[in-house]
């Protein structure tokens, strides 16, 4: 109940903060995406893939707007600040859904400030280690966790992180106890996982399975709620312990009090193009499946991703890097 009414708020506050707008004439001039991240990232690529399908479609150009700057939030409140008309559109991932839990005062309220349109995509983790840990499974590595507290270490790129909070609700699911190794990227980790210097890594799909494929690193698990057809063969962490479910995500959002009838044809145009076979494709290169999910849909989402991560956040007592 909480969560609809939190959302009935968000959609009442869609129709009484910005004048009537007609769907059907939208867009009539150029629409912003901000990408609070550096250029060349996986989002910049969706951003810049799904801007081109739309200027095909609409015939309005679509501008992408690099806005790097702390953990995000640089870009998040340029985005916060922005007419509500349509025309200006974020671009966000799960770090959207981590920052309010991780940092006591955000520049902008990302329930109150933004209405959700759509999720893009469902990104796993998978849970490496080196060929030589003598585990092979989600039980083995328990049980040594348990044998030796303290003793198995997971790499992360980065205190607060998506790959970080991953192996921390991993933790706390398990009743096991490991030390966190933070490292200023996901490549100089990969280096110490395969080098045995650090036990494991949650880490992306796509920047495992070179490694995997190679023989450098063993998938113990996946972190989705079913297993992948990347690698079919790797059972979810799920199966052993049940509920735990920890994806990362691409979607938009819009300032709050864009017209409902704008954000409901951005929706239904963007679940369009997640379902075209190219589009589709890319997604899966990265190692993530298209969701074209509904405002309503998304809102739910993101909300629920708030809550867990926060409550990871505050169990584990992880403070912001600054």
């Amino acid at each position: 109940m909480r969560f609809k009414s939190v959302l009935a708020m968000a959609f009442a506050a869609v129709a009484g903060r910005a004048p009537a707008q007609d769907a059907a004439q939208y867009p009539v001039r150029p629409i912003r995406l901000i990408v609070p991240f550096a250029p060349g990232g996986g989002l910049d690529i969706s951003a810049r893939l799904i801007g081109h399908k739309l200027t095909e479609r609409w015939g309005q150009n679509v501008v992408v707007d690099s806005r790097p700057g702390a953990a995000t939030i640089v870009g998040t409140e340029i985005a916060s600040k922005a007419a509500p008309d349509g025309y200006t559109v974020l671009m966000i991932t799960t770090t959207f859904a981590i920052n309010p839990g991780l940092y006591a005062k955000l520049p902008y309220d990302p329930a109150r400030d933004f209405t959700p349109v759509t999720q893009l995509n469902s990104q796993p983790n998978v849970v490496v280690v080196a060929p030589s840990f003598a585990g092979k499974s989600v039980e083995d590595l328990i049980a040594q966790a348990k044998a030796k507290p303290g003793a198995l270490t997971f790499a992360s790129p980065g205190a607060g992180s998506a790959p970080h909070l991953a192996a921390e609700m991993f933790q706390r699911a398990a009743g096991v106890s490991m030390i966190h190794v933070p490292y200023k990227g996901i490549p100089a980790a990969v280096t110490d996982v395969i080098g045995g210097r650090v036990t494991m890594l949650f880490t992306t799909t796509i920047s495992a399975a070179p490694h995997v494929n190679s023989g450098k690193m063993r998938a113990i698990a996946i972190t989705s709620a079913k297993r992948q057809a990347s690698m079919p063969g790797v059972p979810t962490v799920g199966e052993t312990l049940p509920g735990y479910r920890a994806e990362a995500f691409q979607g938009m959002v819009v300032p709050a009090g864009t017209p409902r009838t704008v954000v409901e044809k951005l929706a239904v145009e963007v679940a369009r193009i997640i379902k075209l076979p190219d589009v589709a494709q890319r997604f899966q290169l990265d190692g993530a499946e298209g969701v074209g999910s509904t405002p309503v849909e998304f809102a739910l989402f993101l909300k629920a991703e708030m809550v867990k991560w926060s409550k990871v956040i505050k169990d584990a007592g992880i403070r912001a890097e600054q």
